[in-house]
């Protein structure tokens, strides 16, 4: 298998956009295609869904521990022909300024890949060799080569490889300026894929000056697939399920983590998706409820009006059995949300809080320690999880589900506990854990 990390000396350089190209043009070939990205990011992993055809996996060497991290990795790309990873901010970006922990070096390192960088080119041309070999120099990477990209023409590209070629290092191909390659954006960052049309045919195109042979012959060298110690890992095979789990799935909410699911089903579950935006009630005999992630902001008015639905979740709540809120979820799952221009919409009312969207933004890594017994894990148990919203509880939560410090050391108490409801701004990440899987579907079944 070839497999390599795409990089970059910093954010914006284009390395979505030179990831999906490239899955579109391996694909293109007829080979096999599993991508995956760096992170705790929703988004970016859509436009590589598309792009290969098939889901891309997310890995994070904070939320999953390294050893798990590797075998998601090769359970990710069992079968695939070329496994294309695609880095987060800067090469050595990561959790300080002192150490490469969790950058995109880290993984690479990790996980035993070459690297290839992505360098934005605009305004560059023997500068691009000073900063492509300080990045080869910098730490303990295997840099395989260079893709340039927004170069302003063919003259400019191979003037940018001249000067690569005095520092030792290939340049795997070009894409030209083009801004109908730029992924549009809102708050929480770019656009889904199903959300912002891109045309293969052009992508193709701008892809015609990547050199896929020269790729392919310097990142098939030293990658070796290791013993994988969980044969379920290995082989995906998903036993008979136990229980049905009800998951949101619309334009409003579709933040989950593939690996994730993978760890449901793998416990016994059968997930089956309904749309907080269309259908009029929960699906039939199911034994819990998930409400990820999404943009509930921005499909307030359409949610509120669905009061059918509503109801039928604050009917499943007093039933008893496991509601899980994430993120957006917890947003539904109150009171009412409150807009940026102070309009308020009627949620479902599981939850008593209510939000309110503001345009600072709240992320970051959180170790959280969960203050009471949930669906998910005991009183007291230490979870890794991710937070990155605009909205924000009117008041302090009356029943907290986690405690975490922030940066100065302060107590953050955080999310609603109580009974079998759990909702909360922290993204987990179940295959961090199988025992997390585990621990909600044998609740679900009652």
């Amino acid at each position: 298998m070839n497999a390599f990390v795409l990089a970059a000396p910093h954010s914006g350089s284009g390395k979505t956009t030179l990831a999906a190209l490239l899955c579109l043009a391996f694909r293109a070939r007829g080979l096999t295609v599993q991508p995956f990205k760096l992170g705790p990011d929703y988004l970016d992993p859509t436009h590589l869904t598309r792009a290969a055809g098939q889901a891309a996996r997310n890995l994070d060497t904070f939320l999953l521990p390294p050893a798990r991290m590797q075998e998601l990795f090769w359970r990710g790309a069992r079968g695939a022909e070329v496994a294309v990873v695609e880095g987060v901010m800067g090469l050595y970006d990561g959790r300080d300024p002192q150490s490469d922990e969790h950058s995109t070096a880290d993984l690479a390192r990790l996980l035993g890949l070459p690297v290839v960088l992505v360098i934005d080119a605009s305004g560059m041309a023997r500068t691009v060799a000073a900063l492509a070999a300080g990045l080869r120099d910098f730490g303990p990477v295997k840099v395989a080569g260079v893709i340039l990209n927004r170069v302003g023409s063919v003259r400019h590209a191979e003037l940018c490889e001249v000067a690569l070629r005095q520092v030792g290092l290939p340049v795997l191909g070009f894409v030209l300026r083009d801004d109908a390659l730029h992924l549009p954006s809102r708050h929480l960052g770019l656009l889904s894929a199903e959300q912002a049309a891109w045309d293969e045919a052009a992508a193709l195109e701008a892809a015609r000056h990547l050199r896929l042979d020269d790729l392919l012959g310097l990142t098939a060298q030293g990658v070796e697939r290791p013993v994988v110690r969980d044969t379920a890992l290995g082989a995906l095979e998903f036993p008979a399920p136990t229980v049905r789990i009800a998951y949101a799935y619309d334009e409003a909410f579709h933040f989950y983590y593939p690996d994730a699911l993978d760890e449901l089903r793998l416990a016994g579950a059968e997930l089956v998706p309904f749309s907080p935006l269309r259908d009029a009630g929960l699906p039939e005999n199911i034994g819990g409820l998930l409400l990820g992630g999404g943009y509930p902001e921005a499909h307030a008015e359409q949610l509120a009006a669905n009061s059918s639905l509503r109801q039928s979740v604050r009917d499943f709540a007093e039933s008893g059995r496991p509601v899980l809120g994430e993120c957006g979820g917890l947003m539904y799952l109150a009171q009412s949300l409150e807009d940026l221009e102070g309009r308020r919409h009627e949620m479902c009312g599981v939850v008593p809080y209510h939000t309110r969207m503001q345009p600072r933004l709240s992320l970051g890594y959180r170790e959280a320690t969960a203050l009471a017994g949930t669906p998910l894990a005991p009183a007291g148990t230490v979870l890794r999880g991710h937070e990155f919203h605009f909205s924000h509880l009117t008041h302090a939560p009356t029943h907290p589900a986690y405690r975490w410090a922030d940066h100065t050391g302060a107590e953050v108490l955080e999310g609603y506990s109580q009974g079998n409801v759990l909702a909360s701004y922290l993204h987990l990440h179940y295959a961090a854990s199988p025992e997390l899987a585990r621990r909600l579907v044998q609740a679900c079944k009652g």
